[in-house]
């Protein structure tokens, strides 16, 4: 099972800073990232994903009591964020069959498409990421988190520019990776998102609130 440890963890831009001493752990179940808009949410996932580097403290990922090198947390985390895009010329399908020769994997056609169904895009497959509207766009997000069945999910701010039903989604995508007993990450600052998590870390408070 993979675990996520960060101790006294401090990130600055220059002179700013954004965030200072952090430190919990998380082993199982749903992590809240709770915090208003430019409180630093998605700049803590980025660090714990190994986007982003820390100014000072340090973020451990272990499965097994074994520790992981970066590059083996890296595949195995699934990350959808709205800053985080696929290539516009490209199809669905198509990007994420690139994005599978990337990791070096091979995905049956027959899974991608019953993905794409999951995420009610199988009318869409064809169509260029960038001819898109902004909800479709994010649930193709959420399919290229998904399309390699992570152990780790990192969801900032999942249900953007998603209606109701796209909403829904995003909870049974919770749902089903708490029932496969994977670790998930969900950054948000809407009541309804957050009430899917097992517990809360608050970077206001810089606390975690829960079991």
């Amino acid at each position: 099972m993979i675990s996520l440890h960060v101790n006294e963890l401090s990130k600055y831009f220059g002179k700013n800073l954004v965030w200072q001493n952090i430190s919990f752990d998380h082993e199982r179940g749903v992590l809240g990232i709770e915090g208003p808009n430019g409180s630093g949410k998605s700049t803590l996932l980025k660090c714990l994903s190994g986007l982003l580097s820390p100014s000072s403290g340090t973020v451990s990922w272990e499965n097994c009591g074994q520790q992981l090198e970066i590059q083996t947390v890296k595949h195995n985390i699934g990350y959808a964020a709205p800053y985080i895009s696929l290539y516009r010329e490209l199809s669905i399908i198509e990007n994420l069959q690139f994005l599978s020769k990337l990791r070096k994997i091979t995905i049956k056609e027959g899974q991608l498409n019953r993905l794409l169904e999951r995420v009610e895009l199988d009318q869409a497959t064809d169509k260029p990421y960038g001819n898109l509207s902004t909800g479709q766009q994010q649930r193709a997000r959420l399919a290229a988190a998904l399309f390699t069945n992570p152990p780790v999910l990192m969801l900032d701010e999942p249900g953007s520019n998603l209606d109701e039903q796209g909403r829904s989604l995003v909870s049974d995508i919770v749902a089903g990776a708490r029932e496969e007993k994977k670790l998930v990450i969900l950054a948000s600052n809407n009541p309804d998102e957050l009430a899917l998590c097992d517990r809360i870390f608050s970077v206001r408070k810089e606390e975690v609130v829960g079991p």
